[in-house]
C-alpha cells in the first residue's frame, strides 16, 4: 500500500476515525457517529471507505432484536388491552349480580370472538376469571386479592402489570423500539405471545431484527496514522471555499484539503429504460397487436369484486388475514353496485338464475364492502364483464398484493397479466392457444406442460408450468373457463376464457434471471447488465 497516496486520498471523515481511535478498538456505525458527532449516514460512509482501502476490516456481525408498537398496540395502550377491558366489564356486571356469557362479553366490548376467547383463556389459566354453572364469566379471585374489584395480587396482577408496562414503554416519545436485551425474563415471556415478525396487523408488537457490523483497524493503521500526524492532517481541513467563508474571513489560518487532479472523472452513462419496464411494454404491444383491449383499475378493491363476484365463498381460506392486506381507514366501501350485488349474493346463497345450487350459506352484505389491496388480477376481469363487447378480447397488466414468503419465485407484491376472451366459439382450445403463446413466445420457455387445477371461479381449470434452466419447473399461472355463477351473475351468457399469469415469472425466464428480486434491484450496474443482455437477446 502506497501510504502517501492513501493519505492524500483520505476523506476528512476517514481521517477523524483513524486519529480518534487506537488499535484494538471496536468500531460500529453507531459508535463513531455518537463519539465524533457525525451526521446520520456519515459513519457508514467512513467505515465503508476505510474498509475499501484495507485500513479497517470486519470483525464480526451481531444480531439484535427489537419490538415496535403496532397500530393495534397503540389502541390497546389508549383503550386498554382485551384482558383489562374484560376484567373491568366483569367488575361492573358482578356489581349488578350476574356476569355475561362469552359471546355477550365480546359483543359488549366490540371484540372478535377469537380475541375475547383468547383473553378469557389466558385470564382463566392465571386464576383471574372462571365460568359459573350457567356458563357466565365471573371473577375467580378472592376479596384479599382484589383492590377496587381489580386484581391486586397474584399471577394475574403480575401479568397485567407486565403487559401494561410494555405498552407504556413501547410508546414513549423518545422512541417506540424496545430492545429484547433490556427486557426482564417475565417481559420476554409476555412479549413472545404478543409479537410477530410478519403479518403483525393483528398483534400489538412487531418484532424487528437488526444486524450490527463490528470493525477493527487492520495492520496498516499505525503507519497511516503516523503519516497523517507527520503531514499535519487533522480531518478539519476545508474542502470547499464558500462565499460566506470569504465574506467572514473564517478561512484565514485554516488548512485546505489538497485536490488530486489525476482522479478519473465520473463515468457518464446515458439513461435507458429499465429492462423490466421495457419487457412489460413489449407484452402490452404484443397483445394490442392481437386485437386485445387493455383494462385497468384501482389498487384498492372491495371483497365483492376481488372475491365474491368470482364465486369465491366468504369462508374460503384465501380470505384469511395472512393472504390479503386489509385497509385500516376507511375500512369499508359505502355501497356495491346493483344489480350485481343482488345477483352475486343469490348465486352464493342458492345459485340464483345461474343453474347452480350455490354455496348454501347466508351471504354477508356488510363483509362484502370491506376494502383490501387487490390480491389477484382477476378482479378486473370480473369488473369488465358487465360492459364487455361480445365477441371481445381484453387484458391488463395488474399489480397485486398478497402476503407471501419472499423467495426466488415469490414476492409479496407482484404483477399479473390478466385477460379474458368472450364469444360463442370460445372453448378450452382457445385458452390453451393463449397459454402456449405466453409460455413460448413471451417467456421464451422451451419446455411447457399443462396440469389440471382448481379455482372457485373456473371449470375446467388449467395451470401452465414452464421449466427454468436453474430453478426447474414452476407454475407460470392459472386459467380456465369462467363458471356460469360468475358470468351470468354479471349479465354475460357466452363462454369466457380467462387467465392470470405471473408476468414477473415470465420476465424471469425472458431476461435470463434466477431470482424475482433481481427485477427490482437497487444495483444500477446489474440493471444495466440486464438491459444489455435483454437487448442482445
Amino acid at each position: 500500500m502506497d501510504i502517501q497516496s492513501t493519505v492524500k486520498n483520505l476523506h476528512p471523515l476517514e481521517v477523524r476515525v483513524i486519529l480518534s481511535y487506537k488499535k484494538g478498538d471496536e468500531l460500529t456505525v453507531e459508535k463513531i457517529e455518537k463519539d465524533l458527532g457525525f451526521k446520520a449516514g456519515n459513519g457508514n460512509q467512513a467505515l465503508s471507505w476505510l474498509a475499501g482501502k484495507g485500513i479497517v476490516s470486519e470483525l464480526r456481525r451481531e444480531k439484535h432484536f427489537f419490538y415496535e408498537l403496532t397500530g393495534l398496540g397503540r389502541a390497546w395502550k389508549e383503550k386498554g388491552t382485551p384482558a383489562e377491558r374484560i376484567i373491568e366489564l366483569i367488575r361492573i356486571k358482578q356489581q349488578g349480580g350476574t356476569g355475561p356469557t362469552l359471546p355477550e362479553l365480546a359483543g359488549t366490548l366490540g371484540l372478535d370472538n377469537k380475541d375475547a376467547g383468547s383473553a378469557f383463556g389466558t385470564l382463566s389459566k392465571l386464576g383471574v376469571l372462571a365460568m359459573d354453572s350457567e356458563k357466565r364469566v365471573v371473577m375467580a379471585l378472592s376479596g384479599g386479592e382484589l383492590e377496587n374489584g381489580r386484581p391486586a395480587k397474584g399471577r394475574g396482577a403480575e401479568y397485567l402489570a407486565v403487559i401494561r408496562s410494555l405498552l407504556d414503554r413501547g410508546g414513549r416519545e423518545s422512541g417506540e423500539f424496545l430492545a429484547r436485551s433490556e427486557l426482564s425474563e417475565a417481559e420476554q415471556d409476555a412479549m413472545s405471545g404478543m409479537a410477530k415478525k410478519r403479518g403483525a396487523a393483528d398483534a400489538p408488537f412487531r418484532e424487528l431484527e437488526r444486524e450490527t457490523v463490528v470493525f477493527g483497524f487492520s495492520s496498516g493503521w499505525e503507519e497511516t496514522a503516523a503519516a497523517l500526524k507527520a503531514a499535519g492532517i487533522t480531518g478539519d481541513e476545508i474542502g470547499t471555499l464558500s462565499p460566506e467563508m470569504l465574506e467572514s474571513g473564517s478561512w484565514k489560518g485554516r488548512n485546505f484539503r489538497s485536490y488530486n487532479v489525476q482522479v478519473p472523472p465520473t463515468r457518464l452513462v446515458p439513461g435507458r429504460t429499465n429492462p423490466y419496464a421495457k419487457f412489460l411494454e413489449d407484452v402490452k404491444d404484443q397483445l394490442c397487436s392481437l386485437g386485445f383491449e387493455e383494462f385497468d383499475g384501482p389498487l384498492v378493491e372491495t371483497e365483492f369484486w376481488n372475491s365474491d363476484a368470482l364465486f369465491m365463498p366468504q369462508f374460503h381460506s384465501a380470505r384469511d388475514i395472512h393472504d390479503v392486506y386489509h385497509i385500516a381507514e376507511p375500512e369499508k366501501a359505502l355501497s356495491i353496485e346493483e344489480p350485481w350485488l343482488s345477483n352475486v349474493a343469490s348465486a352464493h346463497e342458492n345459485g340464483g338464475k345461474t343453474g347452480s345450487r350455490g354455496w348454501n350459506y347466508n351471504f354477508d352484505r356488510d363483509f362484502t364492502r370491506r376494502l383490501i389491496l387487490r390480491s389477484q388480477g382477476t378482479v378486473l376481469s370480473a369488473k369488465t364483464l358487465p360492459k364487455a363487447k361480445i365477441p371481445g378480447k381484453y387484458f391488463g397488466i395488474v399489480r397485486c398484493f398478497r402476503y407471501d414468503k419472499v423467495d426466488a419465485t415469490h414476492l409479496s407484491d407482484f404483477y399479473q397479466t390478466e385477460g379474458i376472451v368472450l364469444g360463442e366459439d370460445v372453448n378450452l382450445r382457445t385458452l390453451l392457444g393463449m397459454l402456449d403463446m405466453f409460455a413460448r413466445e413471451v417467456a421464451g420457455a422451451k419446455e411447457v406442460k399443462y396440469v389440471p387445477g382448481y379455482f372457485p371461479f373456473t371449470e375446467p381449470s388449467v395451470e401452465v408450468h414452464i421449466k427454468h434452466p436453474a430453478l426447474g419447473w414452476f407454475e407460470l399461472g392459472g386459467s380456465g373457463i369462467f363458471r356460469p355463477e360468475v358470468t351470468r351473475s354479471l349479465s354475460v351468457n357466452v363462454p369466457v376464457a380467462a387467465w392470470g399469469i405471473g408476468i414477473d415469472r415470465m420476465a424471469l425466464m425472458a431476461l435470463g434471471l434466477n431470482d424475482l428480486r433481481e427485477l427490482f434491484s437497487g444495483d444500477i450496474e446489474n440493471v444495466r447488465l440486464r438491459r444489455t443482455r435483454a437487448s442482445a437477446g
